[in-house]
């Protein structure tokens, strides 16, 4: 940062000329601007005495079909419909958001959603978090809870909350499913406004444990979403805690946000405080410990103390591959986070280093779902993240220096389609199985009203499917018209947003969820004929899903890498499996895993078109 209070120039341009300059440059511009007329004179006699030639020569037709095209054909995105498919499939859930008019924040953030496979039957069951009423509200007769449905392997589901011991009311966000306690199922986190709930699963039943773990957090906090990972390399699963802002009734109230100047209106975060995420390690007995402080993921203002973060999203992945796990962090309307993994459960916070931070202006920006892949099959790593209105989508990209990233949405794509949707859940994935990784992004603004302030906003958006085209064209990504893809053209106040094949037919479908509505299931009906392989792995030790383990596929000299962390975008969680398209191939060249503890194992003759369970040498 330059001194304003320096007397030296800060550039060439600030230099002041004496009149010897003047002269030097008064002389140079005559000398110039004779050889100019010189030129132009030149070349007119030349265009004059060749004007007759030029006129009769005999006109000579060409045989175009003989030139060469030099410019290739670009490939065209393949046509894939999804069809909402919810009520079929037996999902009646309805969010209840509590609102009644007061316009209180937490009732427009939406609910969330996790495709996990609860009772290891092995298809993909599906959690949907629910809001409840408030406590100065009359209390329902019937109180709100989330949902859990039992996926029978075909695609229809069965509410089956009650019986697993899910039927309880508060107010959840997002959900974050791990097997913490290495017993062999998935158990359950959701992340709330309030305390937090912690359920052991035990055999397709739960059983809350929240006070034991000693992961409740604070009632006076707004816990927006969580994810499971291993910080400190001890080969056990942590459990990372974003929280949003400070937040009560008493503070929203008084700040009466409005747009009209008349009537209440959900208000932007702008206007209340940060909050400090958690770290809670996990100590091998079904207890953990809070370990933000030393961990150094608490940032703090360095002039107020206040709180930074405003998190929103979490994306857990090795990005330097030095074999620890680093965290990407959603920030809404203050900077993006980049925790580097220093080893031993110690970060060290790089986001504006690293240029993930800030736009491509160097302005925060309203960050809400997060994700990141290798979708270019290059080696390097794009990092997704979905804003606010009037603000692109933003799209980081990292080329030779691993810890070094850039905004390529505009140049890849994403930029202009994105920029008039606020955008909440986002995600990679391949929808058509060629092997390149796909972008989605739900899409919804904030209040119902709001075409009645803006005209270019609706409170109803269509979602957005943006196909990969590969590293070689102008652009990777081109949005897909939404009316071209079947039900994707239904308008909707999108928020959480993850993937499962909840049908078994191998390629992902996808669901999106709404505040105060029922959520959106899209089953992918892709007809194209592509491969695909399906890998379920099996870790050795306290990791038992191998959850930060990386796959790699080497195809015709091409490698695709995909990463074990099902949780990303926005309140959300996808399912734990890694899917691969492998477009019109149909056998696969090399198959690698690199585990957690930094071994690598190869995996030969994976099954084609169907699920390859490799476990770990020694599991």
């Amino acid at each position: 940062m330059n001194d304003p209070k320096s007397t030296e120039p800060h550039d060439h341009e600030s230099e002041e000329f004496v009149p010897e300059d003047d002269r030097i440059v008064g002389q140079a511009f005559r000398w110039s601007l004779a050889v100019i007329l010189f030129l132009a004179g030149v070349i007119c006699g030349f265009l004059y005495f060749s004007k007759e030639e030029v006129q009769e020569a005999e006109v000579q037709e060409k045989d175009l079909s003989a030139i060469p095209d030099l410019a290739p054909e670009l490939e065209q995105a393949p046509t894939v419909v999804f069809t909402d498919v919810t009520e079929q499939a037996g999902i009646d859930f309805v969010h209840h958001s509590g609102a009644r008019g007061e316009k209180l924040l937490p009732e427009t953030m939406g609910s969330g959603c996790a495709f996990f496979d609860y009772d290891a039957d092995g298809d993909q069951d599906l959690l949907l978090t629910n809001g409840t009423a408030w406590p100065h509200d009359p209390a329902p007769e019937t109180p709100p809870t989330m949902a859990l449905y039992r996926n029978d392997g075909s695609g229809h589901f069965e509410d089956v909350t009650e019986e697993s011991g899910l039927a309880v009311s508060f107010y959840g966000m997002g959900p974050a499913a791990a097997d913490w306690d290495a017993d062999g199922d998935l158990d359950l986190f959701v992340a709330a406004v309030g305390r937090n709930r912690m359920f052991r699963n035990e055999g397709g039943t739960f059983v809350e444990v929240t006070d034991q773990a000693g992961v409740a957090g604070l009632d006076s906090e707004w816990t927006s979403c969580a994810g499971f990972f291993d910080a400190d390399g001890d080969g056990d699963l942590d459990l990372l805690v974003g929280n949003y802002v400070e937040w009560s009734r008493d503070i929203d109230t008084q700040l009466a946000f409005t747009l009209n100047g008349e009537d209440r209106a959900y208000g932007p975060p702008t206007n209340y405080k940060g909050s400090f995420p958690a770290l809670y390690r996990n100590d091998g007995d079904g207890t953990f410990t809070d370990i933000s402080e030393e961990s150094g993921i608490r940032i703090a203002n360095s002039a107020t103390g206040v709180p930074v973060a405003k998190t929103l999203g979490f994306a857990f992945t090795d990005i330097d591959q030095d074999g620890l796990q680093d965290v990407l962090v959603a920030n809404d309307t203050v900077s993006n986070f980049l925790f580097h993994n220093l080893g031993g459960g110690k970060f060290e916070e790089i986001g504006d280093v690293a240029g993930v931070a800030y736009d491509s202006t160097g302005h925060a920006t309203g960050a809400m779902g997060i994700d990141c892949a290798y979708y270019r099959n290059d080696g390097s790593l794009g990092i997704g993240i979905g804003n606010f209105a009037n603000e692109m989508s933003s799209l980081y990209v990292s080329y030779r220096d691993r810890l070094q990233f850039s905004d390529e949405a505009i140049g890849e794509g994403v930029g202009s389609p994105s920029r008039l949707r606020l955008s909440f859940g986002l995600f990679f994935f391949d929808y058509d199985l060629d092997g390149r990784m796909d972008l989605f992004q739900a899409n919804g603004h904030l209040e119902e009203t709001i075409h009645e302030i803006q005209e270019s906003q609706h409170y109803h958006q269509p979602v957005q499917l943006f196909w990969n085209r590969g590293p070689d064209s102008e652009s990777c990504f081109v949005e897909i018209p939404s009316d071209e893809a079947g039900d994707l053209a239904k308008k909707v106040a999108g928020r959480a947003a993850a993937y499962a094949d909840v049908d078994g037919d191998g390629d992902l479908d996808v669901i999106v969820t709404q505040p105060g509505d029922r959520p959106m299931l899209l089953r992918n009906d892709q007809d194209l004929g592509h491969h695909w392989i399906r890998l379920q792995l099996a870790g050795s030790g306290s990791n038992r899903d191998a959850l930060g383990a990386r796959v790699r596929i080497t195809q015709n000299g091409t490698t695709y890498e995909r990463r074990v962390s099902p949780t990303r975008s926005y309140l959300s969680q996808v399912e734990l499996p890694v899917t691969i398209g492998l477009g019109t191939a149909t056998s696969v060249e090399k198959l690698e895993v690199i585990w957690p503890d930094g071994s690598t194992q190869a995996v030969t003759n994976p099954t084609i078109d169907g699920l390859t369970v490799v476990r770990q040498s020694g599991a």
